[in-house]
């Protein structure tokens, strides 16, 4: 386990437009915006289309699941890390019977508007780690 602190002193809010890509727009925007490490503190917004993936099974590294749809579906929080550069983020939605969500995928549309707060951590590197096993210390 890796243990770290830093200050968050800057926020970089980010608005997406109907039918924008929601992974695509964010890493424009982290381009944009010059992070290279950070955290995404969290989103709202909607979605038209939908495309993450999960974990399907137990054994390292995991295998994973695809799943791809379309309809109205509301945001309920986008949360992740900028890793070393790399928009590691999930999303999570719903409509009005079930709640889905996992790891961002591009084709997720936005339908009316999407914002999502990112936090850059400039004195942490953060490039390993979605690194599957431990990191050196």
């Amino acid at each position: 386990m890796i243990v770290t602190e830093t200050r968050l002193d800057r926020a970089v809010l980010v608005r997406l437009d109907p039918g924008d890509d929601l992974l695509l727009g964010l890493r424009e925007a982290v381009a944009r915006a010059g992070i290279s490490n950070g955290v995404i503190l969290g989103g709202v917004g909607s979605l038209s289309a939908y495309h993450f993936h999960v974990v399907s099974t137990a054994a390292l590294p995991p295998e994973n699941a695809f799943v791809r749809g379309e309809g109205p579906f509301d945001i309920l929080t986008v949360t992740g890390g900028i890793l070393g550069g790399r928009v590691h983020a999930h999303v999570t939605f719903s409509d009005t019977k079930v709640a889905m969500g996992g790891h961002l995928e591009e084709g997720c549309t936005v339908l009316t508007f999407t914002i999502i707060t990112i936090a850059p951590v400039p004195d942490v590197d953060l490039s390993a780690w979605d690194t599957v096993g431990p990191l050196p210390e």
